[in-house]
C-alpha cells in the first residue's frame, strides 16, 4: 500500500512540477548563474550571467585585486527585477587570462566594451565599485554609444589618500601577514567602524590588484574621470577614507545636473557588504527611473 502511494505521489509531482516551475517568480526560478567565456583581441574572459536573456543590461566591474563574485547578492536582486546582469571576471581571475605587461586602462576598459558587443543588444548600464568605478568611466569615454548610464559605488580618483591608509589598503593584500594583523589592516582601510571585516576575509588576489594599479598609473585621470556624457549616480559612503566625498563632490561641480550624488551611512569603501540592502535599494530606483 505504502509503495502504491508513493508511486502515485511520484507520478502528481512529476505531471505538476513544470507547471510549478512555470508558475514560480524570477526570484525562485532563475536563480542560477550562467557562466560563459567571451573571445576578445587580449584573450578570453569569463563573465558570468543572471537573469532573463531579455531584460535591461547592467554590467558590473569589482573593486581593486577582487572578483565578480563580490556583486552575488546585488546581482541576484537585479535579476529578480528582471534585469539581466553581466559581471566579466577580471584578468587573472578564474578562466579569464591574465594582464598583458604594460597595460592601461584602455585595454581594461576595452575588456568590458567587447562584453557589450558579443552579449547585448542595446546600450548597457555601467556599474563600478570602487577600483571598478576608473573602469568602467573609461568604457563610457572611449564609447558613449554604448553606456545609458554609469552607477559608480565609492568613486575616488582625484583625493589622495593619507599615508596610513594607503598602507592598510597594501597590507590587506598581503596574504603572508598573520590573519589578525591583516583583517585590522582590511577594516581600517575598507570599513567603516563597527563594522565586521571578516566578510572580506577572502577574496584577494594580490597580483591582480597590482597590474590594475600600474594600469591606473599608466593612464592620466583626465581619460576617464569626465565619463564620456552618459548620466551618473555615485553612491558615496559617509565613512569611507580611500574615496572620500571629494571625490564625488568634485565630479558633481564639474558635470552639474548629469550627475547625482546619494551618500550611504555606516559604509566604508567595501559598501556592498557593508549596506546591501540601502545599495540594492538606490540602484534599483535609479535604474527604474532610466
Amino acid at each position: 500500500m505504502q509503495s502504491m502511494y508513493r508511486r502515485r505521489i511520484l507520478f502528481t509531482l512529476a505531471l505538476i512540477g513544470p507547471l510549478l516551475a512555470a508558475c514560480m517568480p524570477a526570484s525562485m526560478a532563475e536563480r542560477q548563474t550562467t557562466v560563459r567565456m567571451i573571445e576578445t583581441a587580449r584573450g578570453p574572459l569569463e563573465v558570468l550571467e543572471d537573469g532573463a536573456a531579455g531584460g535591461r543590461c547592467v554590467l558590473m566591474v569589482p573593486s581593486l585585486g577582487r572578483g565578480a563574485t563580490d556583486f552575488d547578492d546585488l546581482a541576484r536582486r537585479l535579476a529578480d527585477q528582471g534585469y539581466r546582469v553581466l559581471r566579466p571576471q577580471p584578468r587573472g581571475i578564474g578562466r579569464s587570462a591574465p594582464y598583458a605587461k604594460d597595460v592601461t586602462l584602455v585595454q581594461l576598459a576595452d575588456d568590458v566594451l567587447d562584453v557589450i558587443a558579443a552579449e547585448a543588444s542595446s546600450p548597457c548600464v555601467l556599474l563600478g565599485h570602487a577600483f571598478g568605478n576608473r573602469v568602467v568611466r573609461m568604457a563610457s569615454a572611449r564609447k558613449p554609444e554604448a553606456v545609458k548610464a554609469l552607477i559608480l559605488l565609492a568613486a575616488g580618483g582625484k583625493t589622495k589618500m593619507p599615508p596610513d591608509i594607503e598602507a592598510a589598503l597594501l597590507q590587506s593584500f598581503d596574504l603572508a601577514l598573520p590573519e589578525e594583523t591583516r583583517m585590522k589592516a582590511v577594516s581600517k582601510a575598507f570599513f567603516a567602524p563597527g563594522n565586521d571585516p571578516m566578510v572580506w576575509r577572502d577574496g584577494w588576489y594580490r597580483d591582480v590588484a597590482a597590474a590594475q594599479i600600474e594600469a591606473t598609473e599608466r593612464t592620466k585621470v583626465e581619460a576617464w574621470w569626465s565619463a564620456g556624457s552618459a548620466p551618473i549616480l555615485v553612491l558615496q559612503p559617509t565613512q569611507d577614507v580611500l574615496a572620500p566625498a571629494e571625490n564625488a563632490e568634485q565630479l558633481r561641480k564639474q558635470e552639474g545636473d548629469r550627475v547625482t550624488v546619494v551618500y550611504v551611512d555606516r559604509a566604508g569603501h567595501a559598501l556592498l557588504p557593508e549596506q546591501p540592502e540601502a545599495i540594492a535599494r538606490h540602484v534599483s530606483e535609479y535604474l527604474a527611473r532610466l
